[in-house]
């Protein structure tokens, strides 16, 4: 597969753990997310031993703080060598716009945004005092996103559609919550199963749990390969 949708969440807290489901895994079949938890326990180190193991690495930090300190971290991230990196819509104009500047034009490296947490439903943003309904809040910070020259956004596959077709084929919708139509909903609050997520317009799929503890986590990633395969 060229271009694998899925990209496997390493939501662990070591580097051997990240590493033991790496090698059940295959390149042609997914790419894997480093988040917050896995960076900070093993750092860049492991992300270079996923690297040469010829998986595409997504860096999942959601960088948020001042432009400069943004800047730096995108900076390094990107001669780290990851295929794609995050940070945070509510950082604002001037930060998101340092972020893109300081990833140098030969790089490859994809700048998105994350919108809102798909953790997140409306008494959640009620309750930090944003106006309006989820959907809305998402157009609007994915709209500063690609005014900012970034690459795509972080979102719920329940908002691709609209943003899909509102930023045309070529902006880049990064889909958490997903999950298989008979797993649990977790932590997850805005979710879709990936079939939906496709049809809705998603670009890529994460997906954590539903491949991590599968008793056969290769399998899975074969089997929801095969259930999007035929919608791409």
């Amino acid at each position: 597969m060229h271009d694998p949708r899925i990209i496997v969440a390493l939501d662990f807290p070591s580097a051997e753990d990240a590493l033991k489901l790496a090698r059940k895994l295959k390149p042609h079949l997914c790419r894997l997310k480093v988040g917050k938890e896995l960076f900070t326990a093993a750092g860049p180190q492991l992300v270079e031993k996923l690297m040469h193991m010829e998986f595409d690495v997504f860096l999942d930090l959601k960088f948020h703080d001042i432009p400069n300190t943004v800047a730096s971290a995108c900076k390094a991230a990107a001669h780290l060598g990851v295929w794609m990196m995050n940070v945070h819509a509510l950082g604002g104009r001037k930060m998101l716009t340092a972020a893109r500047e300081a990833i140098p034009q030969s790089s490859n490296t994809k700048l998105i945004a994350v919108t809102l947490l798909t953790s997140m439903d409306q008494s959640d943003i009620t309750d930090i005092g944003l106006q309006g309904k989820p959907e809305q809040i998402v157009m609007r910070l994915a709209q500063l996103a690609m005014d900012c020259g970034l690459d795509g956004v972080v979102c719920s596959a329940l908002e691709a559609t609209n943003l899909r077709q509102q930023f045309g084929a070529d902006f880049c919708l990064v889909t958490p919550g997903i999950r298989p139509a008979d797993s649990q909903e977790n932590d997850q609050k805005r979710i879709t199963t990936p079939q939906q997520a496709i049809e809705n317009g998603a670009s890529y799929l994460v997906i954590g749990r539903p491949i991590t503890q599968a008793s056969d986590p290769l399998l899975m990633c074969q089997q929801l390969n095969s259930e999007i395969a035929n919608l791409m």
